[in-house]
């Protein structure tokens, strides 16, 4: 029998969000992609929640639309419903949210990989990774190689075709060794009933691979028409929409959107919870995987806020053409009769039909400090891996992981320097930093508490962070580079105008100012100066302005956030000089932290285990203190130093 073998330059593992993202990236750059699903049904399938987007997540969409991924245009085409959230609040936490028509976002998503240039997909299970020892490439003249990495040759299927490659990337989201979870019901599959995959957990294993076992869930999806929705809040979208995408035109967005609503459990519902925790998988003992903090199980809310009456419950369309209901809040792996008897007990929910049961799901992960920032594995040349793979949780999540990995696959076939994004200057550089450095026990959400510089990561200046990078590496197009250099200008151009405006302490302005709430002027002011002040804004200013040009949104909006928060925004840049300068000190390699003195045994263990990139990685993981920095730093200068005169000696 003669064995099936193709050679391409990349494949990707899964068709998740991470997947999708990744084998885009790889296409787009030039090289030859394959994207490997257990069914192409599943491409970009969205098997919980059915929105995009939210606290924290929407600034990660838009940082990887200005990297050019392809999350935020795929949900533009796709949204039935938008919200920016914490609109009350500074501009630092503004998360844009969008609703998704779940089929057609898959659909749309599928459409776009299936008219990629050298993008081809593949519904086959992989069961093992291909690689061989440094020793197998001598002669090759890969100097990156240290001595005992691994390096990858290819993938084989589970069907037995072989496919070489020059980088695999895992994006196998919780579909490896998946079981489902209903009460005393165990079924083996991945989400949705979909095949699980079995293979491929023992081939990692056998790479020398740490592997850990996570678990998530999902809630109830109730028949739309059992819903008493008279006895529940409506919570309507947004008018004006913005988009997503910095390339889409908001004017192609502004359409009717569905309702969304909001209930709430009791103590009805709490106590019938209660007396059941003995048949709850996660109680009784079932379940081995970790399950997210931040997204819990109801049982768990019930169990850990015992002393909250109510917990809301947010009852979400799946689609346009559908009635399916998305039960948001109320995630469980409590029985069938169980979960209809809670549900009941909801306001709204009384007399409701579940379509689908809620269930938890078990997969294996990794240990995601097995790898570089760049996504890579440490000792395996060649293998990435991204999204709940790596213990995170989230679409959003997945997907920025996903666009990282396939940069740095093709960036590496190219030779070059992968693409690091830091903590200063992005969020998907805080998430990425955070699974590499720290030890998460449980499954990672991204959060803007997380990042110590959101009032510079805003997702409103996204584009202007990383549009550069994005173009640098090749995924945005010149025109729209070209774009975003005009847009740069006009809001500088903008900024200067309005603080070389002034205005006079005339009986006109004085009462534009009493008619706004504003106290008086007793000398002439900037219209920059009048910003700073609180109960003012760029539009209301508009009457004392007959000057101004007429400018897009996005670029006064820009210009107002700079002036009003000018000194804030100028202090925070001091603190990222601060924090590069550790950055910019890297740790070689090959660091033999035994030689180090004085440096305490708990540091010198976790050092070891992590192997840190930089002094300033260093500094972030548990059990290394300020002390033992400042021994490496110590010894890393005294190192450089050493070289130096050995250099020049005779």
């Amino acid at each position: 029998m003669n064995q099936v073998s193709e050679k391409v330059d990349v494949c990707v593992v899964g068709a998740g969000h991470a997947g999708c993202e990744a084998a885009l990236a790889c296409a787009r750059l030039g090289f030859e992609t394959v994207i490997f699903t257990v069914s192409v049904d599943s491409i970009a399938l969205m098997p919980c929640n059915p929105n995009i987007g939210g606290t924290s997540k929407g600034h990660l969409v838009r940082e990887l639309d200005a990297l050019g991924g392809e999350m935020g245009k795929n949900i533009d085409k796709t949204f039935i419903q938008s919200k920016m959230l914490n609109r009350s609040k500074g501009p630092a936490v503004h998360s844009l949210r969008a609703q998704a028509d779940k089929a057609e976002y898959t659909r749309s998503m599928r459409k776009v990989l299936e008219n990629q240039e050298h993008l081809t997909i593949r519904q086959a299970e992989v069961c093992e990774i291909l690689w061989e020892e440094e020793d197998a490439c001598q002669g090759k003249a890969d100097i990156s190689i240290k001595k005992g990495k691994k390096r990858i040759k290819g993938l084989k299927t589970y069907t037995g075709t072989i496919y070489e490659c020059q980088c695999v990337i895992l994006c196998t989201g919780t579909y490896l060794r998946a079981r489902c979870l209903c009460g005393e019901s165990i079924t083996y599959t991945g989400p949705n009933g979909l095949q699980a995959a079995n293979h491929l957990t023992d081939s990692l294993e056998r790479l020398g691979i740490e592997m850990r076992r996570f678990k998530t869930g999902t809630p109830a999806r109730m028949d739309g028409r059992s819903i008493d929705y008279s006895r529940m809040e409506e919570q309507l979208g947004d008018t004006p929409i913005i988009p997503f995408s910095f390339s889409t035109d908001p004017e192609t967005v502004q359409k009717e959107q569905v309702s969304c609503w909001l209930t709430y459990t009791n103590q009805e519902t709490h106590e019938i919870i209660r007396n059941n925790l003995d048949r709850s998988p996660i109680y009784a003992g079932i379940i081995e995987g970790t399950g997210p903090r931040y997204c819990p199980s109801i049982e768990d809310k019930v169990v850990k806020f015992a002393d909250k009456e109510r917990h809301q419950v947010f009852i979400e369309p799946e689609g346009i053409h559908t009635n399916e209901m998305y039960v948001g809040g109320m995630s469980s792996s409590l029985p069938e009769d169980v979960q209809i008897a809670m549900y009941r007990t909801v306001p709204g929910l009384e007399h409701c039909k579940i379509v689908r049961n809620a269930y938890a799901i078990e997969y294996d992960s990794i240990n995601a400090r097995q790898l570089y920032p760049s996504l890579e594995f440490k000792e395996i040349k060649g293998l990435y891996s991204a999204g709940q793979l790596n213990g995170s949780s989230g679409y959003e999540e997945a997907a920025c992981q996903g666009l990282v990995a396939g940069i740095n696959a093709a960036l590496s076939i190219q030779g070059k320097e992968p693409l690091i994004l830091d903590r200063s200057e992005s969020y998907i550089g805080v998430l990425i930093d955070d699974l590499v450095t720290k030890e998460n026990r449980e499954p990672y959400r991204m959060m803007t508490s997380r990042a110590e510089y959101r009032l510079l990561l805003r997702q409103d200046n996204a584009d202007l962070r990383l549009g550069k990078k994005g173009y640098q590496v090749g995924l945005v197009t010149r025109q729209d580079y070209e774009k975003l250099l005009k847009k740069e200008k006009l809001i500088q151009e903008e900024i200067v105008r309005l603080k070389a405006t002034m205005v006079g302490a005339g009986r006109d302005i004085q009462s534009f100012l009493e008619a706004h709430g504003s106290s008086p002027l007793k000398t002439a002011a900037s219209l920059a100066e009048l910003l700073c002040r609180p109960e003012l804004s760029y539009e209301m200013v508009a009457d004392i302005d007959p000057g101004r040009k007429a400018l897009p949104e996005a670029i006064w909006v820009q210009a107002e956030i700079e002036i009003r928060y000018e000194g804030y925004i100028t202090r925070q840049k001091k603190q990222v000089e601060q924090y590069k300068k550790l950055e910019k000190k890297r740790i070689p390699e090959d660091m033999d932290y035994d030689a180090v003195p004085s440096l305490r045994l708990e540091a010198r263990q976790k050092l070891k285990l992590f192997r840190p990139v930089s002094i300033g990685q260093a500094s972030r993981i548990s059990g290394v203190s300020p002390a033992d920095i400042s021994v490496m730093l110590v010894y890393l200068e005294h190192a450089v130093r050493n070289s130096n005169q050995s250099a020049i000696s005779p």
